[in-house]
Parts: structure tokens; sequence; C-alpha cells
């Protein structure tokens, strides 16, 4: 990976943008596997703007490496403004353009942010805002429910 786009990654993690659960959201879409361990869910309000419907904003959690939290940051602030038409035609690849031309072994992070964004605007809402999570309906909770009970996970956060 260049330098440049190392620091740009950096500096995305460092500063995330749009991280966190959305309780009001419109629509979330949850891509990933638990047995690669990269998993990311995305939350989108949405808002009327002269008549049309538009991302008010969007959110974002993941398990996944620096570079899926950097695509997911950078893509939520694309998406403000956008129609869900404008957003659906969004590919991996321009949701990351931010960050530059990301290597090929970076690509599924791209791929991840693509799938959660389409699942969310593909008309599924989220369960009852005040509903609490069933089982496995977390982010980590479905992380886990795909572990056998004999392998273990850590996750260690670093700032």
């Amino acid at each position: 990976m260049n330098e440049d786009l190392q620091s740009r990654i950096e500096e995305a993690v460092k500063n995330p943008r749009n991280l966190g659960e959305m309780k009001d959201a419109d629509a979330m879409g949850t891509v990933g596997s638990a047995d690669c361990g990269d998993m990311l869910r995305m939350w989108i309000k949405f808002k009327d703007e002269d008549g049309r419907k538009v991302i008010d904003r969007a959110t974002f959690q993941t398990f996944g490496c620096q570079t899926a939290i950097a695509v997911a940051s950078v893509a939520t602030e694309m998406l403000a403004g956008k129609t869900v038409a404008e957003a659906q035609q969004m590919s991996g690849e321009e949701l990351a353009a931010p960050l530059g031309p990301l290597p090929p072994v970076k690509i599924h992070c791209a791929q991840l942010v693509e799938g959660a964004l389409r699942l969310a605007l593909s008309g599924e809402a989220p369960k009852e805002k005040n509903e609490p999570p069933a089982p496995g309906q977390t982010l980590l909770g479905q992380l886990n429910a795909g572990q056998s009970t004999e392998r273990k996970m850590k996750i260690v956060l670093e700032k």
C-alpha cells in the first residue's frame, strides 16, 4: 500500500465519521461473514428535500480491518443528500474513492460497504426502534452466532 493511501486510511480510522448505531434509522443493512470475521452494518435515515426522498445521514458499525472502517467512514459522508436511486448506483470503488485506489487485497472492504448500503436501500425496514435486539441480532451477536462453541475470539480495540 502506498504511503498516501496509508495516511488517508489512518486519518479516517483515527477520526471515523458516523460511527455507531442509529436508533431512529429508516433502513439498515448487514453484510459479512462470521467465518472470515468481516461484518459491516449500515443504518440510513431519510428526509424529504423539495419533494424528493434523500439520505439525511448514514452510520455504520464494523468488525473488520482499518480499511473497512475507513471506507465506511468516507462512504457515509458521501451518501448525505443522495436519493435512493443515486446511492444504489454507487459502486464500492466510488464509495472508497476519497481514499484513492485500494490494493486488490483490500477491495473486499469496499464491497462490504457497498453490500450493506444496497441491503439497507432494498426496502427492508429495520426492527421496531424500541424493541430490544433478539439474540444474534446485534453485530457482535451475529458474529458470535457464526462461531462454533470450540472457537474463541478476542476483539481488541486500538486507539
